[in-house]
């Protein structure tokens, strides 16, 4: 076991399972005390069970770690208020928040009913929002504190998932507009989108194509290209565990980087990549209001096309 984080307290939301059980792991085995918080609900967000959260809490302290469980729904305001007093009733105080909950409802977006859009957005995004928003007030209180967001790059383009992309999206200007809250109160809030075999994507990760038509696979989308032939994995378990998302998540947890704040980070299988923050490209300017036959020329010529 490491001592990254001895003394630290940590919660993990949806820890009981992927990504999220490996970083509540992770932190533990740095010294982290940990508040494993999962719903237990199903994919598609149905259904609840305490399992998959005790099981967690029971493998991080057999392996001589620190942890409890809480089993409350991080969508609604009073679960991610549980989360965070579920840290500071057992363990004294909370410095590290990781939001990790995410599931899925898949419709093209002609055939996706309100129902269908808002059970993921709210799911999602504002599951994200509600321990943020306590944790919030603490850290802004004691001057410290590291928050990390999973998200997803189905923002870039996803066929069947504009309610996923959209609080993917989200969750991203969600972190940069934290960061830019809490930054100057020595707070750090930043984002990984990662790629892993869960239960949300259970292929493998050269897997994780749309079937449809000629869209990019993951890689491409991210602007990474072909990947690389593995000859050799090394370590433990192979490229699409999402245990190898969990130390780029801990790292940012730590003391380590202090000035990284408000950055999101990819995660596929052996390799690490920022996202750059959004920039203007090009840009015309006129003193006064664009005619149509104006548009008509410059637009084009804006995008790169001319004529």
């Amino acid at each position: 076991m490491g001592n990254r984080l001895e003394g630290k307290v940590a919660a993990v939301t949806g820890a009981g399972r992927g990504i999220g059980r490996a970083v509540a792991r992770l932190l533990a085995a740095e010294g982290a005390a940990v508040v494993v918080n999962d719903l237990g609900c199903d994919v598609d967000g149905s259904g609840s069970s305490r399992e998959p959260a005790d099981r967690v809490v029971e493998e991080i302290r057999s392996a001589g770690g620190q942890a409890v469980a809480n089993y409350d729904d991080v969508s609604r305001m009073e679960g991610g208020e549980s989360v965070v007093r579920t840290a500071v009733d057992t363990f004294g105080k909370l410095d590290i928040l990781v939001n990790s909950v995410g599931i899925l409802w898949d419709r093209m977006v002609f055939q996706m009913s309100p129902e269908d859009f808002d059970r993921v957005v709210r799911n999602n995004l504002k599951g994200t929002f509600t321990p943020t928003k306590f944790a919030a007030i603490l850290f802004r209180q004691q001057r410290s504190g590291r928050i990390v967001n999973m998200t997803s790059d189905a923002g870039l383009g996803e066929i069947g998932r504009s309610n996923y992309a959209a609080a993917s999206e989200g969750i991203v200007g969600f972190t940069r507009t934290v960061a830019r809250d809490l930054g100057r109160y020595g707070v750090t809030c930043n984002a990984i989108s990662a790629l892993a075999r869960t239960r949300l994507f259970h292929g493998a990760v050269e897997e994780f194509r749309i079937p449809q038509g000629p869209p990019p696979d993951p890689n491409e989308r991210a602007g990474l290209g072909a990947p690389e032939a593995l000859v050799d994995w090394d370590g433990p378990g192979n490229p699409d565990d999402p245990e190898n998302v969990a130390p780029l998540a801990v790292l940012l947890c730590t003391d380590a980087l202090p000035h990284v704040n408000g950055y999101v980070f990819g995660v596929r299988g052996g390799t690490i990549f920022l996202y750059s923050n959004p920039a203007i490209e090009k840009s015309v300017h006129k003193w006064g209001t664009f005619t149509m036959d104006e548009m008509d020329y410059l637009v084009p010529r804006l995008l790169g096309s001319g004529s």
